[in-house]
């Protein structure tokens, strides 16, 4: 769960919009939550947009419009009825719980060149592949990407994060870092986060993709 501070608030023509303290990665057509900003803006709902500009109300077909000369970080905007609300100073809180999807199990089990045999090893590549999912993302963005969860931002990302994944499964029933074996000669190593994938996810660098 991932919880935003709320720092201004604004209703026109039954479209809210709310700025966030952090720099917030809202999706459109994300679900998420408003507590305690108050009136009719609190409850669950789907972000309609993510505007940069400050909102002035609906043009002629009842669109948003908004005032491109006048940049405003961290917004999200969605769909409430009640009272206009000029913008102003606003508390509370807007929570979100983020799932990223760019690979699943079939992914991994294809770059591992792998059949499924068991139910279990089927049930870890979907661990794996949530993993992986879940730890990449949060690498890019801390390294400065904005990207949507339900999509993979490209190629290069999708291939990092399924070799990700891939060393993940391979680490399975290792008390190391290497992959378990047998034998104690030669253990190759599962360090996921290798020189190829951080250059495939484009992390540790400036911005790229």
């Amino acid at each position: 769960m991932t919880i935003y501070t709320v720092t201004s608030k604004q209703l026109l023509n039954d479209y809210a919009v709310l700025q966030t303290l952090e720099n917030a990665s809202f999706e459109i057509g994300q679900t998420i939550t408003v507590d305690d900003v108050g009136g009719d803006f609190d409850g669950e709902v789907v972000v309609y947009a993510v505007p940069q500009y400050y909102y002035i109300g609906t043009d002629g077909n009842g669109f948003p419009a908004f005032n491109p000369n006048i940049p405003i970080n961290n917004q999200v905007m969605y769909v409430a009825v009640g009272d206009a609300v000029q913008r102003t100073p606003a508390t509370g809180t807007i929570e979100f719980d983020p799932v990223c999807t760019w690979i699943d199990d079939g992914d991994i089990a294809d770059w591992l060149g792998i059949e499924v045999a068991t139910a279990g090893d089927e049930a870890f590549l979907v661990i794996c592949a949530a993993a992986a999912n879940a730890f990449c993302s949060l690498r890019r963005f801390e390294n400065g990407y904005f990207d949507q969860l339900s999509v993979v931002p490209s190629s290069a990302v999708k291939l990092g994060t399924t070799m990700y994944g891939g060393a993940l499964y391979r680490q399975r029933g290792s008390a190391g870092q290497d992959f378990a074996t047998f034998d104690g000669m030669g253990q190759g190593t599962t360090n996921g986060l290798s020189a190829i994938v951080k250059q495939l996810l484009g992390i540790n660098r400036a911005v790229v993709a």
